[in-house]
């Protein structure tokens, strides 16, 4: 379980996040929408250690994210996954190599064996063909890198996956193979699953739960349903004001 109680955080006049409280159950996808700049990736971030709150506690399985020590820091994350952007994959490196980098145990890491087989695990696991192991980031489409980009987030078989933006820059077709492969994933592996995402009508497609982060706080969450029939004008005006294209 990830508990969020009271975080704050600015970068030198800009408050980003202002008291967030937030819980994500063991076992279900997180929903986290909002404006631009109003602090998701920053939260993310907190949450797996990259940045640290000015002030409240972000607690994972019982320990305080914050307080920990590099080292114990370290340990937590083999537990994470964690998917950027952009897919962050390092150009120079085939893509064996890139998901062989989301292998947290050194034992498995230097097992060569060990690593082929659980490379080509994770690419079967979204969708990609064996062969993709040997291609070069720079032959991958958009979708392609951010599946890759996921491969590499569950080659640890971790229990919590932290998703930053994942169809970003990608056209409805791949977004919506994203979101359904999230889903997919989040049901047969079990993670526990934390998605920040632009995009309304994947969130009501992927997320058991959903949270609305704005002005620094949480201000509402609760289930896809519950969002569709909330009368909160906060959440009707965004909803409304960004979404009214989207079919929710």
């Amino acid at each position: 379980m990830i508990t969020i109680r009271d975080v704050a955080k600015r970068f030198g006049a800009q408050v980003v996040l202002d008291g967030v409280d937030l819980d994500v159950e063991e076992g279900e996808t997180l929903a986290l929408l909002g404006p631009s700049g109003t602090g998701k990736s920053v939260l993310l971030k907190t949450i797996i250690g990259l940045i640290r709150p000015d002030r409240g506690d972000i607690v994972v399985d019982g320990l305080s994210v914050p307080t920990l020590s590099r080292k114990a820091l370290a340990g937590l994350r083999r537990k994470i996954g964690y998917v950027f952007q952009n897919g962050a994959l390092f150009d120079s490196d085939d893509v064996f190599e890139n998901i062989r980098l989301g292998l947290t145990d050194p034992d498995q890491f230097n097992d060569a064996a060990f690593a082929q087989e659980r490379a080509a695990e994770c690419l079967r696991l979204v969708n990609l063909a064996p062969e993709t192991l040997q291609k070069m980031p720079s032959e991958l489409s958009g979708g392609m890198r951010k599946r890759v980009g996921i491969a590499r987030a569950i080659a640890g078989r971790p229990k919590y996956v932290l998703y930053d933006e994942p169809t970003s820059g990608l056209d409805p077709v791949n977004s919506d193979i994203i979101d359904g492969l999230i889903r997919r994933l989040n049901d047969e592996l079990g993670v526990t699953g934390i998605m920040v995402t632009h995009d309304v009508r994947g969130a009501f497609r992927t997320a058991d739960r959903i949270a609305l982060l704005t002005g620094g706080k949480v201000i509402a969450q609760g289930t896809p349903a519950e969002f569709r029939a909330s009368e909160d004008p906060q959440v009707r005006a965004f909803l409304e004001r960004d979404f009214a294209s989207a079919s929710i």
